[in-house]
């Protein structure tokens, strides 16, 4: 029953011989690309200034990037950081005996920026959003917010994808013949491939999410979307990391004795949801 089970050792990207485009970072790149253009008709309908999309563009990636890494930093990894202030913000580790840029930087070693919470990114992309709303777009965060978790959830379904190719974030054993052997993990029984089940729910909350705001009068309710989008991304997240292998040690069992990191830092965000989908809208001052 060996062919139930799917073995997965992907090459890590496209090698150009001197350098190697990873998977991972088309998948990035293919989430910003598709979200700008799809972003750009919403503007156009809107009648907003396309001039306004390139800097939301700014302001979504450098927010994104910075909460996502400081959510690492402190929801999941406080325990190393806290000893390692200055790798939070390079791209190296302290490395004894190693070397790094043809040797000209000792005892460190090149990583690249490792560990990323989109709990993070969701916390800062909605304060960059405030700003941006304030100083660019002259209109309510709600408005933006509501337009931008459409493109979220698409975005959303690339960096998981992107996180399959890259064989993380996977989930525990199945227990059965039934799974993906994740090989370039070191793995070697069938695993729950959450990193696809993330991706294809993303997926379909993006095209209910285009459809509200398309086909009904509900993108006029601000907030409405945005709640919506709350309400089902964080809530998705909440049941599949029932399935997910611990990312952090020591605490798979955080609270209750069931409930993980993850799925503690989701509730607050599917509350936030809830209250914009059942507060009452206010009312518009007559002249």
């Amino acid at each position: 029953m060996k062919f139930l089970s799917v073995i997965w050792d992907p090459s890590i990207g496209i090698d150009l011989g001197f350098f190697t485009i990873r998977w991972y970072s088309l998948m990035f790149v293919a989430a910003f690309l598709l979200g700008l253009r799809l972003m750009k008709k919403i503007y156009t309908e809107e009648g907003i200034d396309l001039k306004k999309l390139d800097k939301l563009f700014v302001y979504v990636f450098v927010s994104m990037l910075i909460g996502m890494r400081l959510g690492d930093v402190f929801f999941y990894s406080w325990d190393y950081y806290q000893h390692h202030l200055l790798e939070i913000v390079l791209p190296f580790k302290k490395s004894p005996g190693n070397s790094a840029f043809f040797g000209l930087i000792k005892d460190w070693k090149f990583t690249g920026f490792t560990g990323f919470a989109s709990h993070g990114a969701a916390i800062s992309i909605i304060i960059a959003m405030y700003f941006y709303s304030k100083k660019h777009l002259k209109k309510s965060i709600l408005f933006i917010l509501d337009r931008l978790a459409i493109m979220v959830a698409l975005g959303a379904f690339f960096i998981r994808f992107g996180n399959f190719f890259n064989s993380e974030i996977y989930g525990k054993p199945t227990g059965s013949n039934f799974g993906v052997i994740f090989k370039a993990a070191g793995e070697t029984v069938p695993r729950h491939p959450t990193q696809l089940y993330e991706a294809f729910s993303y997926l379909i909350l993006f095209f209910i999410l285009w459809s509200i705001y398309w086909k009904t009068k509900k993108r006029t309710q601000e907030g409405y979307i945005f709640g919506i989008f709350m309400i089902a991304l964080w809530s998705l997240r909440f049941v599949i990391e029932f399935l997910k292998e611990a990312q952090v040690d020591g605490r798979e069992d955080w609270v209750f004795n069931s409930l993980n990191t993850g799925q503690v830092l989701s509730i607050p965000l599917i509350l936030v949801g809830f209250w914009f989908i059942l507060r009452k809208p206010k009312a518009k001052k007559v002249a």
